[in-house]
């Protein structure tokens, strides 16, 4: 299966815009933006993402929390997440993996790259 929609969460407007712009004008995907972990959560169904990507720290719902509620519902169990963040330490990715994390990407990116990193991370999974 190859990789078409994007759900982006991320609740920093600049850095929305950034990454959309740099998935859908370099990586050519379609990519949906929530801004906090409850709208990602309300909007996933009817967008049926290929992939999320995720930032970890947010208000309301962090990353963590939103990953544990996509886990537990049937709909949403089996879509990969990469965490994109800045709190990259071995230990804070060894977390993010155990809880199904597919990768982690940190923040900042480089626009340029960021559809390389997540179409790498994507057929890694593959």
């Amino acid at each position: 299966m190859s990789l078409q929609r994007i759900l982006y969460v991320e609740d920093e407007p600049d850095i929305q815009a950034v990454a959309k712009l740099a998935l859908e004008m370099v990586g050519g995907y379609q990519v949906m933006i929530c801004s906090s972990g409850q709208e990602a959560l309300d909007k996933v169904g009817g967008y049926a993402p290929d992939l999320i990507l995720l930032d970890v720290m947010m208000p309301g719902m962090d990353g963590l929390t939103t990953l544990q509620n996509l886990r537990t519902d049937p709909a949403t169990a089996m879509i990969p997440v990469i965490f994109l963040t800045a709190k990259v330490q071995p230990s804070e990715v060894m977390q993010y993996q155990a809880l199904g994390a597919l990768n982690v990407i940190a923040k900042p990116f480089d626009p340029m790259t960021l559809a390389a990193q997540v179409a790498a991370c994507w057929d890694s999974n593959a």
